[in-house]
């Protein structure tokens, strides 16, 4: 017999790992956003990073192919031969790289990854040091602190056009340094590492061959100035660079769940990992996921443009609102305007006062940035768009931010 549930009794405790667990303030936010939805607020929202396109037509045929042919079980843990492959081919040719089926790994989103790469190169309690872009997709943080390593925040520059200054990640490197995470694209201030960052970063890293780097590199497909480059590609790089990329972002598949890494000497722990924990993605979307990488691009390319014109009108309109000032993003689907007069003007002590008050005052669902780490030092007060959103949305949801600054100005 069950003992019946006693109110008032204490449970036992967690564990440090479990109370030091972060978590994704975009999915908190969209939280509060649908509970004023259902109370009946009109709310433009902004806040959740994904395409608001369908996933294209073929790879929705292929997971129902694959349904009707009984494809339901479990697969290998490293992934189906055919998605290892496509991925592969896909990634290695886009960067100008050889990678083989083998140093693939699938996994249910690309985001199990960056734990499942943290727990593989730092011991836990060993002092073991992650250095990580700030601001930056706060799961990063989360991991390394769960993980029981050290993080170490590399800052990301407004003026260098968000990118961090080179001396800084040299002087942040030490003997306890075991992992670099790169984020390009970057998620959220869609900012680019060009070329000769990359150089840079690259012979720096030559001078501490223990450091690893996990380059999440998930928004490849999404670079709208110049062409994507990879940390990969640079002498020495590969063999030491988890490539992270999945079919979230380019085919408006995030429900899906599909990721993969490429890594040849990681590529068998990443697979016991799995085994561990997952046991494997699920068969149908990795069917999916196989069209989606070797069928028509047409969708693909379509978002990609859609994403574009969007980031154009937003720039724009963002930077016609008192008080705001907004860069040019390079790629991704993320805006990321300096709001620190905005703030000023309408008595916000800082940029999550100023969100609050666009959600409830205004009807407009943004993030601050400190959902994103700790506020850079001398970097002024930023918000985030995700422009994942339809026109028609951008252009209402700018003007009630508008009206909201020049109705509340002290």
């Amino acid at each position: 017999m069950n003992a019946p549930h006693t109110a008032g009794l204490a449970v036992p405790r967690l564990s440090r790992r479990g109370e030091s667990l972060g978590t994704e303030n975009a999915f908190v936010v969209l939280a509060e956003v649908n509970a004023l939805v259902r109370g009946g607020r009109d709310i433009v929202s902004f806040c959740i990073g994904q395409p608001d396109f369908p996933t294209p037509d073929h790879a929705q045929e292929a997971a129902i192919a694959a349904i009707r042919g009984g494809k339901h079980g479990y697969t290998p843990s490293a992934g189906i031969d055919e998605l290892r492959a496509a991925a592969a081919h896909d990634m290695g040719s886009r960067r100008g790289l050889d990678l083989r089926p083998d140093d693939v790994v699938v996994g249910a989103g690309a985001k199990p990854f960056i734990a499942y790469t943290i727990a593989s190169v730092t011991d836990y309690g060993a002092g073991d040091e992650v250095i990580y872009p700030v601001p930056g997709f706060p799961i990063y943080e989360s991991q390394i602190v769960a993980n029981g390593a050290v993080p170490v925040p590399v800052y990301l520059r407004e003026s260098r056009g968000f990118a961090f200054d080179p001396a800084e990640l040299a002087a942040k490197i030490t003997p306890k340094t075991r992992l670099l995470i790169l984020n390009t694209p970057q998620n959220p201030t869609g900012g680019i590492l060009r070329a000769e960052d990359l150089d840079t970063i690259a012979d720096i890293l030559a001078e501490h061959p223990q450091v690893w780097v996990f380059a999440d590199e998930i928004y490849s497909r999404l670079v709208y100035d110049g062409r994507f480059e990879s940390l990969a590609t640079r002498p020495g790089m590969l063999e030491r660079t988890v490539i992270s990329d999945g079919a979230s972002k380019t085919w408006a598949m995030t429900g899906w769940r599909i990721g993969y890494v490429a890594n040849r000497a990681l590529a068998p722990v990443f697979t016991r990992w799995i085994t561990n924990t997952e046991s494997c993605a699920s068969q149908i979307s990795q069917w999916a996921a196989v069209a989606a990488i070797s069928g028509p691009q047409d969708a693909a390319d379509t978002m990609r443009q859609r994403f574009l014109e969007r980031r154009d009108l937003i720039v724009r309109l963002l930077n016609e609102v008192p008080g705001v000032e907004c860069a040019t993003p390079g790629g991704a689907f993320y805006a990321w305007p300096n709001v620190t007069d905005a703030c000023r003007m309408t008595g916000c002590p800082d940029s999550e006062t100023f969100r609050k008050r666009l959600l409830t005052e205004a009807g407009v669902a943004v993030l601050a940035d400190v959902h994103f780490g700790r506020r850079v030092p001398g970097e002024g007060q930023h918000i985030r768009f995700s422009y994942a959103a339809s026109t028609q949305a951008i252009e209402e949801g700018i003007r009630r931010v508008s009206n909201f600054v020049r109705r509340n100005v002290k």
